[in-house]
């Protein structure tokens, strides 16, 4: 499982030769973010793509965000760094395989989501939430629907909210989450550390009464996350873009191993 390579394509290579990736043997999974911020989003990208059979993802909200920008309304911001995926020559192809990507992976017995769970949602919830966007973004009409999907409501979340606000909640709590309430309600302001939860407010994880609490649950999104030892969870998102590590964990033994950046 890799944290956010964001772009950083050397780093990605330099960290599959030090762990010796072969194609023959081994899977990857990414958790998202894999484009945006660094220098070499299109290769990345490509290079994802086309390891085919050996490689899942699920959907970072840059990744997202490139897709709003290459089917939705959004327009590239001055920091972004996808311009090199929306005018290259396959770019059909490779937004293509974009959204045709998960928001969680269900793998052996583990869960594989970008940002975060709420902690109310089992593990069939979580599942069958993400497979309702993942019908949106793979219907004709996804631009429509990406570009319905940006703002911060609902903030909770309810089995009574429409599809829309349903998967709004979703794609904010699997894409965008650090710190929620107990009973599911996001913010979206502080993003430093576990220990500057805002009043009221814990990171998604330390929630005492979460579902699943006796899950392993990998994630990305949250660099600035140090010094965590929960059981179960497993933080990946080590800053490489931002001069921090990309790093990598074993799945079979836990192993992490990182390069510094």
């Amino acid at each position: 499982m890799i944290g956010d390579i964001q772009g950083c394509f050397d780093a990605l290579q330099k960290l599959l030769k030090k762990v010796q990736f072969s194609k023959d043997k081994d899977q990857l999974f990414f958790l998202g973010d894999v484009v945006n911020r660094g220098n070499k989003s299109l290769e990345t990208l490509r290079f994802i793509k086309n390891l085919s059979e050996n490689a899942k993802m699920v959907l970072g909200n840059h990744d997202f965000h490139l897709l709003a920008c290459a089917l939705g309304s959004k327009v590239p911001s001055n920091k972004d760094t996808f311009g090199d995926i929306l005018n290259a020559r396959d770019v059909e192809e490779l937004i293509n395989f974009l959204v045709q990507q998960p928001l969680a992976i269900e793998h052996q017995d583990a869960l594989l989501v970008h940002a975060g769970i709420s902690p109310l949602w089992d593990k069939a919830m979580v599942l069958k939430q993400s497979s309702i966007v993942e019908r949106h973004l793979q219907n004709t009409k996804a631009g429509d629907f990406i570009s319905a999907m940006y703002g911060d409501q609902p903030d909770s979340w309810t089995s009574n909210l429409d599809e829309i606000d349903a998967c709004r909640y979703t794609i904010n709590a699997c894409m965008r989450m650090r710190f929620c309430k107990a009973n599911g309600t996001l913010e979206f302001k502080e993003n430093m550390n576990y220990d500057t939860a805002p009043s009221g407010f814990k990171a998604w994880f330390l929630h005492e009464n979460r579902a699943l609490k006796n899950t392993d649950i990998f994630f990305g999104h949250w660099s600035t996350l140090l010094g965590v030892n929960q059981p179960h969870i497993y933080p990946m998102d080590h800053g490489c873009v931002w001069g921090g590590a990309l790093s990598m964990i074993r799945f079979e033994d836990k192993q992490v191993f990182s390069l510094d950046c």
